[in-house]
Formats: structure tokens, C-alpha cells, sequence
């Protein structure tokens, strides 16, 4: 701890005199409107004041007001989804009061949309030297999406599967690699613990969410470990005006289906508020979000396929200016949730044949102070920290020796520096990056010390409470660089980060893992035509060899327990990926089109594989993580597809072929990586026939792909065998109606997810089932119906 305070006060006294006063009122007011191009005013559009913090949005009718402005020569930049953004330059004169209006041209494509993944400073999505795709509260809205997870399956290269029958673990793979693959961000921070991520992506309500980055393949240059198959970034919501919006919902899972299951209930409600001061120099927005879902029995054999869910979601984003060049945001939100698979769910886990029962108390807070110099460029420093604490239970045949308590926490900080330089950029920070997990069994057979009873032959096996399993510290501490160039048609953009990492298990003896990785990236963008962009791209990454991350997941069964570790010589994996890509959009005839053809190539140095041990007494399976050190290869397509023919009207669609091999033969002497399919894709359509009536309708595509079985289906269950699944087709409708109601709007909803019932029909069974024989969409046939009041509603 003595190193944070040290490095925290080194970036703070390096701030050169910052004066955080607060200037005198100046009555210098700018008042305005914006329309399009038919001259209907837009509601909720942004206007910024270019080099500062200071920002409003426009009111329900289309206004917008700023007061007490600098006095002085200020840029004003007029922006909303769908249209392109345009500036415009105001003298502005104290005890003044100018009008500024603007009009502003459709985007239907959103290629001026302003992103901030690809170098963490903000610009157009068409201008950024990488692709950066975007998840917007639209398509959550469309799509029925409750948590970040559910909405991520309608992104090129993205597909999240379900991997337990007991527990509902679930993983994002991008480009055909696993969920520890992709780094996860939170605003931009990577503070998302291993830990956290087991469940995380399924445990965010996306109602707390402004929009969703993904940049596909390495972004190591800027985002560290981990960001080997790509970046997903969320933003956290922004408080830009006064508004209010609740919702509903109730769903049945499994309704009409031909399983013998009964249908299981989903409530949730959420609601989302935000107050600003009438000088937008104060802000904060609340949200709040409640789930009760019950556990779904597929097959009838009184063992949940899908876990039973209560979570709690309370958080809240604040910022303060303090004059027109700076700005400090403070971020908080707390997840409460439990979640029970297996059977006998009114009963404590310990008396059910099999019992998976984690309780995720999970609190995250972040701190951040931007201060502009010269006429654009900001400083940036942040702090950011996460506490986990987990309750588990992975149990089987009631025993009393599987409860378990891992405590984590981890944080984040660090500095970065953002320099216009003309036509070029540059961008230099250091950040450290550090976690304590420490896992203890509440009680823990010793196997050591276990005994035969000679009058009856049984095998006694004394318990030991709370010993510790894992008290793990790691520490990574890296500094990056970038430099970027527009020249004619080009953009060039090369930079490098230096990562050195230790991770330390005092559980263990001789644990102690470090290293030095440098991690170069360089990309090319050239502008073929104003509407042509190919981007071609290098970058290395890397994945330090943790001992905790997705693995602290266990699959249980009756006859089988499976457990992770780690193997004492495991090195870290490197990562070679190339990006090459064509990006259209434009406008053919009356129709907007996007066209995005994009190839990627990784090649993975020292690739992670598990070796798979034999059942001991007991049953429990040790799968080890080792380094192949042949290595393996990803490669693959993917192509989205953007056709708007109206205001009223889109399509999106994309989809992905690839290969993900191993050079060496692994499990069942096979190459092929598991559980991904060599093709997948989504498609949405979205139509709005009256001003108050809208039909969406999505679908998601699913391959073939092999799955192991270690089930009671096959003679050698420990053998197991490898099957093929069978190719999914995943569609959805959802019907939308909206009405004013005095100043509130209201929308009515529902809908059919999985109308066909694309699920998979031959679940494992019975208390020796193999949990992790589970593919293909996470839920089967759903109706549901809900309602939304607020008074910024997006009705389009």
C-alpha cells in the first residue's frame, strides 16, 4: 500500500498549479434550438463547448440553454444519434445573451457517432484508426436485453454461451476465444477482477449502461493483459438533463415448449434518474435494478438447467465543474445477487443431491479528474476499486464439506496525457493495476489424515474449517505511448505498452510468478473514398498465467467434481493478431448502407491447454492449465451488414466464419478448440408503421460445434465422449406502443423470445448428469410483457 500512496502523490504534485476556484458569475448566456433538415426540432441532442467540460442537452422540444460562459471566442458542437455532428464559432461577451441555432444533417449510419475506445479520447467512429462497434439502450430496448450479456450476441465476432447447468456460468467468446480472452472495461478502466468476471457480464443490468465499445482483436498498446481477442468497454450513464424513467417486466421461460419442464417466472424493474444544476456545472444520475427469476427444470428431472436468480443493483454517477476547464467524476454502484442451481431449491444446499449457490456481493467505485491545458489537451487521473465478496457452495450428495468464502479486491489507477499536436496525437500514461484474493473452504475434507473404520469398513475423513485454499496478491504495473498522424488519406497510429507483472500465492510454496512484456500495436487507416475506409492492423498481447480468473468456477455432479490449477512451470501466453478491413458506408439511392468486411489472424505463443487428471476417491477431477507450446491459431471473417431505407425503418445484420485450432492434438486427440461453432451470426430489424406503434424483431444463428460429455449416458463416463451439436436458429419478435400522458410518456410492451424453441433437447440428467454438457442459446421459448413511464422516452 506504501507504493500507492507514493505513486498517487507523484501524479498529483505533478499537476502544474491547477486552479480549482470557481470563477465569478460572467451572465454570459447562449440560448438556441436544433432541427434537421425538415426543420422538426430534435429533442435530447448534446451541445459541448470544444477545449472544456462545459455541456447541456437540448430540452423535450428541441431548446437548449447555457449560461455564465467564459467570455471569450468558444466553439459550440451540436450532436445526436442519427445525425452528424456540426460546430459552429460564438464570440460570447459578459452581461450577454447570444442565440445560436443549429441544423443538423441525418446519420442514419451513425458513422460520425463519436466513440472512445479506440485511443481513449473521443472521435468520430468514421475518423478512428480501429473499428469500434457500438451497443446502444436501443437495441437492449429491441432486443429485451436485461444485462449487458444478453445484448451482446447482436455485435459481429461476439456470441456468449452458457456454461453450467447448475450455475448459469456463463462467457463472452470474441473472434472464437474464451470469455479471459477479452478485456473488460468500465469506462475505460480495466478494474473488472477475474473474480468478478465469472458471472459479470450476466450480473450487469444494462439500464445502468450509456452505450457498449467493442473493439475486435489486441488494443494492448493502451488496455494491457488480457486484450488479446479484443475490448469491451462500458460506459457507465451520464447525467445530461432532469429526467426520470421506471419500468416492468414479467416473463415466463419455457412456456408451450414439448419438454416436460413447467415454465419458469422473470420479474424485473429497474428505474433510471438524473438531476443537473441550472449551470450544468453539478450532476448526478441514479439507477436501481431488481431481478427475481426462478429456476427452469428442461426435462423434468427435478434438477434445474437454469439457475434460480435475485439480484439488486444500486449505483449512481456524479460530476462536478469547477471551472469551464476541468471536471471530477466520482462513480459507485453495489450488485447484491444470489443464484441456486441444482435440486431440493427450498431446502440449505448442503441437503440437495447437487447444490450450486453463490451469493455476489460486489461494490465498485471510481474517482476521475480531467483538466484541459492549451486548447485541447487533458490530463487525466483516476483511481478505481472493486470489493467482491462470494458466498459459494459447490456440493454434491449432501456434503458438508463445500461451502466456501473468497473475498477480493482489486483497483486501478493511474495517469494519462492527451496532446493535439495539429494533425497528430499523442498519448502517454502509466497505470498500476493490483488485486488480494484470498479463498478459504469453510470446511475442507483432509484427505491426509482419513481413516478406515474396521467394524464397518467406511471411510472417515476428518473436516478442517476455514482453511485457505488461495491468498493470491498480483501486481501489474505498465506505461503506454501512442502516436497518431493524419497525412493526406492516411492515419497512422503506432504505439507500445510495458507491462510488469508479479503474482504471489502465500498458500503455496515457490508460487511466485512475474515478468516483463512489451506489447507493441500499429495501425494503418486509408480513406479509399469518403465512404471507403480499409484498415489494416498488428498488435501483440499477452495473458499473465493467474491462478484465479474463470476457474473458480467448479462443475459438480453426483459422480464428478471438477477442480482447476494451475501447473508450477506455466508461463505466460503471448499473442500475434493481424486485422485487415473494408468499411462502407454511404448512401445508395434513398437507402443508407454500411457494408463492414473485416479478417482476422491470431497466433497464440505458448496457447493455455488443460490436462485432465484421473478421479480420485472422491470423485473430484483436477484439470491443470499448461502451456502448448507449439501454440494455436484463430483466424476468421466477419461481415456486418447496415441497411436503413427510412427514417422509420433498419436492418442489421452480421455474421462470422472462423477456425480455432491448436498445432498439437489435445483432448479426445483432437485440434479443434471446444464449444465454439465455425459460423454464428444475429440479425435485427426494426419498424416503427405509425408514430406510435413499433415492431422489432431479432435472431440469433448458432453453428455446429463439438461439445464433450462426461454423463451417465456412455459406459466410461471418466473417458467421456466428444459429440456434435446441432445447428440453432434463435428468433424473437417484440411489439411496442407508446402514448403521451400529460408530461410523461408511457410504453406498453411485450413479446416472444425464442419463438421457435431453438434449445437444446438432450440435457444430461439425474444426479450424475454432466453439467457442463450444455450448448446452443441460453433460453428456451419466452413470453413476456412489461411497461415503461418516464419523460425521456425514445420512441423511435
Amino acid at each position: 500500500m506504501n507504493k500507492l500512496y507514493i505513486y498517487l502523490s507523484l501524479i498529483l504534485f505533478s499537476i502544474p498549479q491547477i486552479n480549482f476556484a470557481q470563477k465569478q458569475r460572467t451572465d454570459a448566456n447562449i440560448v438556441g434550438h436544433i432541427v434537421n433538415t425538415k426543420n422538426e426540432h430534435v429533442s435530447f441532442a448534446s451541445i459541448m463547448v470544444k477545449g472544456t467540460t462545459i455541456g447541456t442537452t437540448t430540452d423535450e422540444t428541441g431548446h437548449y440553454q447555457m449560461i455564465n460562459l467564459p467570455a471569450d471566442t468558444l466553439t459550440l458542437q451540436a450532436q445526436c444519434l442519427g445525425y452528424k455532428p456540426k460546430e459552429k464559432v460564438v464570440i460570447t461577451q459578459k452581461g450577454k445573451t447570444k442565440e445560436v441555432k443549429f441544423k443538423l444533417e441525418e446519420d442514419q449510419l451513425d458513422i460520425e457517432e463519436i466513440v472512445v475506445t479506440g485511443d481513449r479520447s473521443g472521435k468520430p467512429r468514421k475518423e478512428s484508426s480501429v473499428i469500434v462497434n457500438t451497443i446502444k439502450p436501443k437495441l437492449f430496448s429491441s432486443t429485451q436485453s436485461e444485462t449487458i450479456g444478453e445484448g451482446l450476441n447482436f455485435t459481429p465476432g461476439l456470441r456468449m454461451e452458457n456454461n453450467c447447468q447448475n450455475c448459469g456460468f456463463s462467457q463472452v467468446r470474441m473472434n472464437g476465444m474464451e470469455g479471459p480472452y477479452s478485456q473488460i472495461l468500465i469506462n475505460s478502466r480495466p478494474i473488472f477482477s477475474g473474480l468478478a468476471g465469472v458471472y459479470g457480464l450476466e450480473l450487469i443490468p444494462s439500464n445502468m449502461i450509456e452505450r457498449v465499445e467493442v473493439i475486435r482483436g489486441g488494443g494492448s498498446a493502451l488496455y494491457g493483459s488480457n486484450a488479446i481477442a479484443g475490448t469491451i468497454n462500458l460506459i457507465l450513464k451520464e447525467p445530461h438533463n432532469n429526467s426520470y424513467e421506471f419500468s416492468v417486466n414479467g416473463a415466463r421461460e419455457g412456456v408451450g415448449t414439448e419438454s416436460d419442464g413447467e415454465p419458469a417466472g422473470d420479474f424485473t424493474a429497474n428505474f433510471n434518474t438524473s438531476l443537473v444544476s441550472s449551470d450544468n456545472k453539478t450532476g448526478m444520475a441514479l439507477y436501481g435494478f431488481n431481478r427475481k427469476k426462478s429456476p427452469y427444470d428442461a426435462n423434468d428431472d427435478n434438477f434445474s438447467e437454469l439457475p434460480s436468480i435475485e439480484n439488486v443493483t444500486v449505483g449512481t454517477r456524479l460530476f462536478h465543474r469547477f471551472n469551464s476547464r476541468n471536471k471530477l467524476t466520482v462513480d459507485f454502484f453495489h450488485i447484491n445477487e444470489d443464484r441456486r442451481g441444482g435440486n431440493k431449491h427450498e431446502h440449505p444446499p448442503h441437503m440437495a443431491d447437487i447444490a450450486e449457490q453463490l451469493s455476489h456481493k460486489i461494490t465498485t467505485g471510481a474517482i476521475s479528474y480531467d483538466q484541459f491545458f492549451r486548447e485541447q489537451d487533458v490530463l487525466s487521473i483516476y483511481l478505481s476499486g472493486q470489493k467482491v465478496s462470494r458466498d459459494s457452495y459447490y456440493g454434491a450428495k449432501q456434503s458438508f464439506s463445500d461451502y466456501g468464502n473468497t473475498e477480493d479486491f482489486s483497483y486501478t489507477t493511474g495517469a494519462q496525457y492527451n496532446a493535439s499536436l495539429g494533425r497528430s496525437q499523442l498519448i502517454a500514461g502509466i497505470e498500476n493495476k493490483g488485486a488480494w484474493l484470498k479463498d478459504k473452504k469453510l470446511a475442507y475434507p483432509d484427505m491426509d489424515e482419513a481413516t478406515i473404520n474396521p467394524d464397518d469398513s467406511t471411510l472417515n475423513v476428518p473436516t478442517v474449517g476455514n482453511r485457505t485454499i488461495a491468498d493470491q496478491t498480483t501486481n501489474t504495473v505498465g506505461a503506454f505511448t501512442q502516436y497518431e498522424i493524419e497525412w493526406n488519406k492516411w492515419n497512422i497510429s503506432a504505439g507500445a505498452r510495458l507491462d510488469r507483472y508479479t503474482i504471489n500465492d502465500k498458500s503455496k510454496e515457490d508460487s511466485d510468478i512475474s515478468g516483463n512484456v512489451i506489447s507493441p500495436r500499429l495501425t494503418l487507416k486509408y480513406d479509399v473514398k469518403e465512404s471507403l475506409q480499409a484498415r489494416l492492423s498488428y498488435s501483440q498481447g499477452y495473458r499473465a498465467p493467474q491462478i484465479y480468473d474463470e476457474d473458480l468456477h467448479v462443475e459438480t455432479s453426483g459422480a464428478r467434481k471438477v477442480i482447476h490449477r494451475n501447473d508450477p512451470d506455466l508461463e505466460e501466453e503471448k499473442s500475434h493478431s493481424y486485422m485487415a478491413s473494408l468499411d462502407y458506408n454511404g448512401k445508395v439511392g434513398e437507402n443508407f448502407v454500411g457494408l463492414l468486411l473485416e479478417g482476422f489472424y491470431t497466433k497464440l505463443e505458448n496457447a493455455f491447454v488443460n490436462e485432465f487428471g484421473e478421479p480420485d476417491e472422491t470423485g473430484t477431477v483436477i484439470y491443470t492449465r499448461m502451456n502448448d507450446e507449439k501454440g494455436a491459431v484463430v483466424q476468421g471473417v466477419n461481415m456486418e451488414l447496415n441497411f436503413v431505407p427510412g427514417k422509420d425503418m433498419s436492418f442489421k445484420g452480421g455474421f462470422t466464419m472462423q477456425t480455432s485450432k491448436y498445432k498439437s492434438t489435445h483432448e479426445f486427440n483432437k485440434k479443434k478448440f471446444f464449444r465454439t461453432p465455425d459460423d454464428y451470426g444475429y440479425i435485427t430489424v426494426d419498424w416503427k408503421p405509425t408514430e406510435k406503434f413499433g415492431i422489432s424483431t431479432s435472431g440469433n444463428y448458432t453453428g455446429k460445434m463439438l461439445v464433450p460429455y462426461f454423463g451417465n449416458e456412455i459406459p466410461n463416463p471418466e473417458e467421456g465422449e466428444l459429440r456434435e451439436s446441432n445447428r440453432f436458429y434463435d428468433w424473437d419478435i417484440k411489439l411496442r406502443y407508446s402514448q403521451r400522458i400529460n408530461g410523461a410518456k408511457v410504453q406498453v410492451f411485450g413479446g416472444v423470445k425464442n419463438i421457435f424453441n431453438s434449445y437444446q433437447s438432450d440435457f444430461d440428467s439425474g444426479i450424475d448428469r454432466d453439467p457442463g454438457y450444455i450448448y446452443g442459446p441460453k433460453s428456451p421459448r419466452t413470453i413476456y410483457f412489461g411497461i415503461k413511464v418516464g419523460n425521456m422516452l425514445d420512441f423511435d
